[in-house]
């Protein structure tokens, strides 16, 4: 049966050339973690986690346990971390799946030594990477409650505190001013770790902003101070979108970052299909409560997108989409299934005809950045607001 037209297409060989360009920034220093949460950002887990292994990635992170768990079907030698907690009765799951769990609260650490004791696990033999709050005060321990935490990892244990774990909640700030306040408590949090007798190998820190503009040779530093090796946490730029940094760089930006706008490529384009084009008159009312009216006899194309499959409602009389290679105004509200586009000034444009709503067709180009900047939010939302009804095919080549 035909399919409704309304799909992305993912580009994995992309893909894979941007992780080995990110991984050519972080060499020789850091490891990269490769961040596949909240289904790829929106791109398939299914299709991107084989190809960022086949490009080398070693360490892949997801948001949860069952994210985990089909990551690791994916990736059966892969290091899978979750990095959006545990909750209680997952501890089985982690260790079946061979998952290493962030954690930062005694009780999750309690339901992860059952769980490996119960599966005969010997000591120091489940990883863990333990989440410091140096901030951001969403998740972690507070370098003030750590003795509780730490305590878990006494001897005999099959807990083994592999990595320690913080997030840079003002990475895309050029001055660094936050950063460098959190790497401060991350040094005080240290220092109470080795007190404790314990030494992780990681320090799992930096997004793709601090990879990319300059930050990351802190982290590096800070990690070979205590032993340790750091770890960078790149997502957006897996998929092709450079960080924006605000305010920008005072003075010239760092190499990194002005590579990356050269050998980064967009992974995913997302596309539908006129479904039927239409003449009305001066008057016409187009879409719910009569938003826009027509000034003259236009020419409508019907599309089969709407908000259900994550066309922001709030682009209504305010974007355009591609079609025949030019850009052509939506009109009226957008539906929860359908948009409508004015062609009036578009020749030829018939059903069946393409229309690219994030992506390029011919010499134009709609970016992430383009739908985030018109409807008000950030280029992660855009990708993980594209519905689950919206087929994800993965097409050849990287351009």
């Amino acid at each position: 049966m035909q399919t409704r037209p309304c799909w992305v297409e993912i580009r994995t060989r992309a893909l894979e050339d941007n992780f080995r360009f990110l991984a050519s920034v972080a060499a020789p220093d850091a490891e990269l973690l490769a961040i596949l949460k909240a289904d790829a950002y929106g791109h398939s887990l299914a299709l991107c986690a084989p190809a960022v292994v086949r490009a080398g990635a070693r360490w892949v992170a997801v948001t949860s346990v069952e994210e985990g768990v089909a990551a690791r079907a994916l990736c059966p030698a892969a290091r899978v971390m979750v990095i959006g907690g545990v909750v209680p009765g997952q501890g089985a799951a982690v260790v079946a799946h061979r998952l290493t769990a962030v954690v930062w609260d005694p009780a999750q650490l309690e339901d992860l030594e059952q769980e490996a004791r119960t599966a005969g696990m010997r000591a120091g033999s489940l990883p863990i990477h333990l989440e410091i709050d140096t901030g951001m005060s969403r998740q972690g321990a507070s370098p003030d409650g750590l003795a509780p935490v730490l305590a878990r990892f006494e001897p005999g244990s099959p807990l083994k505190l592999e990595g320690i774990m913080t997030h840079l909640f003002a990475a895309d700030e050029s001055d660094g001013q936050t950063n460098q306040a959190q790497l401060s408590q991350l040094q005080r949090a240290l220092a109470l770790v080795e007190a404790a007798g314990l030494y992780p190998d990681w320090l799992n820190v930096g997004s793709s902003a601090t990879l990319l503009g300059g930050e990351a040779s802190a982290i590096v530093a800070l990690a070979a101070r205590h032993g340790m090796k750091a770890m960078l946490r790149p997502g957006l730029a897996l998929y092709g979108v450079t960080p924006r940094f605000d305010p920008p760089f005072a003075a010239e930006e760092p190499a990194a970052l002005k590579s990356a706008r050269s050998q980064l490529q967009p992974v995913l384009t997302w596309k539908t299909a006129v479904m039927s084009v239409r003449t009305v008159p001066a008057g016409a009312v187009v879409g719910y409560n009569g938003t826009f009216v027509a000034t003259e006899t236009m020419r409508l194309a019907l599309v089969t997108a709407g908000y259900a499959d994550g066309l922001s409602r709030l682009l209504g009389n305010r974007f355009s989409l591609l079609v025949r290679g030019e850009r052509a105004p939506l009109v009226g509200r957008i539906s929860m299934d359908h948009a409508v586009l004015d062609v009036t000034e578009i020749a030829g444009v018939e059903p069946g005809d393409e229309v690219v709503i994030l992506g390029t067709q011919g010499a134009e180009t709609i970016t992430a950045y383009d739908h985030a900047d018109a409807s008000g939010t950030i280029p992660w939302e855009v990708f993980t607001s594209i519905g689950e009804r919206v087929r994800r095919v993965e097409v050849q080549g990287s351009g």
